[in-house]
C-alpha cells in the first residue's frame, strides 16, 4: 500500500470533510461511494484524484443493460467466427485468449501502474450488477470462464463509485464502501470554486454572477436546477461579451439563460419571470 494523499487540484476545490473521506478510502483500500445531485462534482472528483496523484484514469460508464461480466471482460465470438470462416492467417482461431478483451475493470486490474477506477452512475444498473461485483472488489480477482483463467489485480486501483441516487443500492454493496454525500456548494464555497477557475476575475463580477445564479436556481417551479458547471460556463460566456456589465444582473437583465437552463419548460418559466419584473 503506497502512501498517497489527495490534496485537490487548481480547479477542484476540496472542503475539509471530503478531503478526509477521500484519503480515508485510499488508506483503507475501500471503494469510495459518492452521492449527490447532478453537477456537484462527483465525476470530476475522480479526474482530480488521478491528476493530483499522477495516475491514469479508467472510466466505466454504467448503462442500464450492463452486466458485471461486461465490465470485466468480453469474449469476441463474432470476430473469432469470422476469422474461422474467412481464414485470417494472422490469428490462431484455436487460441481463445486472443479473442478476450478486457473491460474497464479488467483493464484496471492488468495495468502495470496503479490507476484510479471510476465506476460512474452505478445506480443505472440493477442490483445484480452490484452484487456480482462484490467478490471481485473484495478479492481483487475474477475468472475468465472461457479459458479457465483467473485474473488478479497487479495493483489495487483507487475506486470511486458515483450514484445520482435514482435507485437504492444493495446493502451488501454499501457495506463494502466508504460513503460521502456531496452537498450542493453554498455561496461561500462557490466563491472559492469560481476563484479557482477564474483567478483574475473582478470581485464585482464574481459576486454579481453568483448572486444571480442562486437567485435563478431557487426559482419556484424549476425542474432541472443549474449546477456548478453551468455557472462556470455562464461566467465564461459573459466574459466574452464585451458589452456586458455586471450591473445588468442586479437589474434582472439576464443574458444567455440557455446556458443555465436546458429544459424548455424551465427556460419558459425564467423568461416569464424575468419579463414580469
Amino acid at each position: 500500500m503506497g502512501n498517497y494523499t489527495f490534496t485537490g487540484t487548481d480547479t477542484y476545490v476540496l472542503d475539509p470533510e471530503l478531503s478526509k473521506i477521500v484519503n480515508a478510502s485510499i488508506q483503507l483500500e475501500m471503494p469510495l461511494l459518492i452521492k449527490g445531485e447532478p453537477g456537484t462534482g462527483k465525476t470530476l472528483l475522480a479526474h482530480a484524484i488521478a491528476e493530483n496523484l499522477g495516475m491514469p484514469l479508467i472510466i466505466l460508464n454504467v448503462k442500464s443493460s450492463m452486466k458485471a461480466v461486461d465490465a470485466l471482460y468480453q469474449y469476441d465470438t463474432l470476430t473469432r467466427l469470422n476469422d474461422s470462416r474467412f481464414g485470417d492467417s494472422s490469428r490462431d482461431v484455436s487460441n481463445i485468449e486472443d479473442y478476450i478483451k478486457m473491460g474497464k475493470i479488467g483493464q484496471s486490474f492488468v495495468s502495470e501502474k496503479k490507476v484510479v477506477l471510476l465506476i460512474d452512475e452505478i445506480d443505472k444498473a440493477d442490483t445484480d450488477f452490484q452484487d456480482d461485483l462484490l467478490d471481485v472488489l473484495d478479492q481483487m480477482s475474477f475468472d475468465i470462464i472461457e479459458i479457465d483463467k483467473t485474473v488478479h489485480a497487479k495493483n489495487r486501483p483507487i475506486m470511486i463509485v458515483t450514484s445520482n441516487a435514482k435507485k437504492d443500492l444493495s446493502d451488501p454493496f454499501l457495506g463494502r464502501c466508504v460513503f460521502h454525500h456531496i452537498a450542493f456548494p453554498d455561496q461561500e464555497m462557490m466563491h472559492k470554486i469560481v476563484r479557482a477557475h477564474f483567478p483574475d476575475l473582478d470581485k464585482t463580477m464574481s459576486e454579481a454572477c453568483i448572486e444571480a445564479f442562486y437567485r435563478l436556481r431557487n426559482t419556484r417551479g424549476i425542474e432541472k436546477k443549474p449546477a456548478t458547471r453551468e455557472l462556470i460556463n455562464w461566467i465564461r460566456i459573459l466574459l466574452m461579451d464585451k458589452n456586458f456589465d455586471p450591473r445588468h444582473l442586479s437589474r434582472n437583465e439576464l443574458p444567455f439563460l440557455g446556458v443555465l437552463f436546458k429544459k424548455s419548460e424551465d427556460y419558459k418559466i425564467l423568461q416569464r419571470q424575468v419579463g414580469s419584473r
